[in-house]
């Protein structure tokens, strides 16, 4: 009997611990999961890195891009090489009604296709009609 009473305990202890293990693992996902795709931490910038994400995903051509970009009034600068693109991203932030500009490069590999984008924060210019 002493035996099943400590293999009852051990028991309830693992069971504890695979309990506590898997809630421990949910909330990582949770917290982490949704965000594995984020290109900036200023939360000012969440909602352009979310439609950049949507939009413009890993593998776009170039082309693609610069057309995207260009048909959204977004002003394209001089890139620093010939495998990147600097674009400045405005957006309005349709919660608290802010504007809020990024200087977006993006990133290409040697067949002109996107790798990545990093983002910074710039001062926000005023609206043109």
């Amino acid at each position: 009997m002493i035996c099943r009473g400590n293999s009852l305990w051990l028991h309830s202890n693992v069971w504890a611990f695979l309990m506590l293990a898997c809630a421990a693992l949910m909330a990582s996902l949770l917290g982490f999961g949704c965000r594995k795709n984020a290109h900036t931490s200023d939360s000012r910038l969440e909602q352009i890195d979310e439609m950049l994400n949507k939009q413009l995903p890993p593998g776009t051509s170039l082309a693609r891009v610069d057309h995207f970009l260009k048909s959204r009034g977004y002003v394209v600068q001089d890139s620093p090489d010939k495998n990147s693109l600097v674009a400045l991203v405005r957006h309005i932030d349709t919660e608290m009604l802010q504007p809020a500009t990024a200087r977006v490069t993006f990133h290409f590999d040697s067949n002109s296709n996107l790798i990545s984008y990093d983002m910074q924060m710039v001062p926000d210019a005023p609206l043109r009609p």
